[in-house]
């Protein structure tokens, strides 16, 4: 989040901020860069997951670079703003392209649920089938085929 508001800020001509952002995006990438590597390390099931090689972790750790070192140059040659000593408060709350989530809540009971109707759904005094017992296999008697044999005049003709 913070490399992508570092951009956004550069974006923005906020340079000296976009350094800082880039800054904190490095040092949380190299706190997450050595979890991944301890957690592809780990014995267990799921050793097969390496997360330090997956595209989008190794795509961020350049992208998070080549930035930084763009802003860094930016603000060399021509903002020649200062870096602050705090990291820029990221907008967690995202005011465009979202739409406001629907809170959810139970519908009301009925009234006709009551706690005897309720009670009425024990499954273990239900009646017992007699369609649950297997039936016996019968007997399968054999047919007798018809004895068909290939007849030459059938009496379709081939014009």
């Amino acid at each position: 989040a913070y490399c992508y508001h570092g951009q956004t800020l550069l974006a923005s001509d906020k340079c000296g901020e976009a350094i800082r952002s880039l800054q904190e995006s490095e040092k949380f990438f190299a706190k997450a860069e050595a979890l991944c590597k301890e957690y592809g390390e780990s014995k267990g099931p799921g050793t097969t997951a390496k997360p330090s090689g997956h595209l989008f972790f190794r795509k961020l750790g350049s992208l998070i670079k080549n930035t930084l070192e763009k802003c860094q140059r930016e603000n060399g040659f021509i903002y020649f703003q200062k870096v602050p000593a705090e990291a820029p408060q990221l907008e967690l709350k995202a005011n465009y392209g979202l739409v406001e989530p629907v809170p959810f809540e139970f519908p009301a009971l009925n009234t006709h649920w009551t706690s005897e109707t309720v009670a009425a759904f024990d499954l273990t005094k239900r009646p017992k089938e007699d369609a649950a017992k297997p039936k016996p296999d019968e007997e399968v008697k054999p047919l007798k085929e018809p004895d068909i044999k290939p007849q030459k005049d059938s009496g379709c003709q081939i014009s």
